[in-house]
């Protein structure tokens, strides 16, 4: 009861803005989001909710950080949004925090709950869906944005430069020999990514093939056993901190099981590798230049032969060809 009577007071309260930027001068904007959906905004926005970190970033990417009033629980990049009011997030929205900012724009996460869509559609508040699913996407999400916070311009300025860049590492690694790689996403269970998503995206400009890109589930539940099988020739973590101790010493566990070289095995900062925003094509160049250097490891034969011994005195793995 109390919580209807608050949302009667806060509806009142935004009878005079209930449309986004209502009474702006300027043309309506017309767009559509990744989930497809329309929508239209009579004005730039001015107060700007993200419910996503990777928006956030896409966000201040765009030049509309001053316009942002809000962001979820886990933004921390740039600073900037540190300073921010930050309440709930994608999968637990918080109505409340959400009304209070009156925004006139709410940028969501697009696998996020979707129990306050109703809510935000009541009082008026435009919602748009990200979900940028292959790199290209991202130079395009920054601009789409820009539209509409009213800063096409600056959104153009970034968006560019990481084309330029994603061209770059495409044409650079176009051809090479592929790389078997096994990409971890969690630990206890272990999971990881099929090729459906921004991360196979990623693999596929370094010259790598996804050893589970195949499969069905977009993040499928896999055992260390069951990567070791598919043979791949190097694994990378999405673990930063000590969980990347601790998940590389997972790996050390395998012991003559484990036939991949240590350089073969790294980790890489979750934040901006998984997160679809700008800083992902800077890291997808890091992560194309380990997989290079252990492509480069294969060709130059420093992969053991059959029958040699390291310096434990196991017998090394035979070098194999991939397909």
């Amino acid at each position: 009861m109390r919580r209807a009577a608050w949302l009667a007071l806060l509806g009142a309260s935004l009878a005079g803005t209930a449309g986004p930027a209502a009474g702006q001068a300027g043309r309506p904007i017309h767009a559509s989001d990744d989930a497809g959906r329309p929508l239209v905004l009579p004005a730039p926005a001015r107060r700007i909710v993200s419910l996503a970190p990777h928006a956030t970033e896409l966000l201040y990417a765009a030049g509309a950080g001053s316009r942002l009033v809000g962001v979820d629980r886990d933004s921390n990049y740039p600073p900037e949004a540190l300073k921010l009011p930050r309440g709930g997030d994608g999968m637990q929205p918080n109505v409340e925090y959400l009304l209070a900012l009156q925004p006139d724009l709410v940028v969501l996460w697009a696998y996020g709950a979707r129990s306050s869509d109703a809510l935000l559609d009541r009082f008026g508040i435009v919602r748009y869906t990200s979900n940028p699913r292959r790199l290209a996407d991202i130079p395009d999400a920054i601009e789409r944005l820009g539209e509409l916070a009213g800063t096409a311009g600056a959104a153009r300025a970034s968006a560019e430069p990481l084309r330029r860049r994603l061209a770059q590492l495409r044409a650079r690694y176009a051809g090479q020999a592929p790389v078997r790689v096994f990409y971890q996403v969690g630990t206890q269970p272990m999971y990881t990514v099929n090729d459906g998503g921004i991360i196979g995206d990623a693999l596929r400009t370094c010259g790598a093939v996804n050893i589970f890109g195949g499969l069905p589930a977009a993040s499928p539940q896999v055992s260390a056993e069951g990567v070791l099988q598919q043979r791949p020739q190097a694994i990378v973590i999405g673990r930063s901190g000590q969980g990347a101790e601790a998940a590389l010493a997972e790996w050390r566990t395998l012991g003559p099981t484990l036939t991949i070289p240590s350089s073969a095995i790294w980790t890489v900062d979750p934040d901006t590798m998984h997160r679809p925003g700008p800083r992902m094509i800077a890291a997808t160049a890091r992560l194309c230049e380990r997989i290079d250097a252990v492509r480069k490891a294969n060709a130059d034969g420093l992969r053991p032969q059959s029958g040699e011994r390291g310096k434990n005195g196991r017998e090394r793995e035979p070098r194999r060809r991939d397909p």
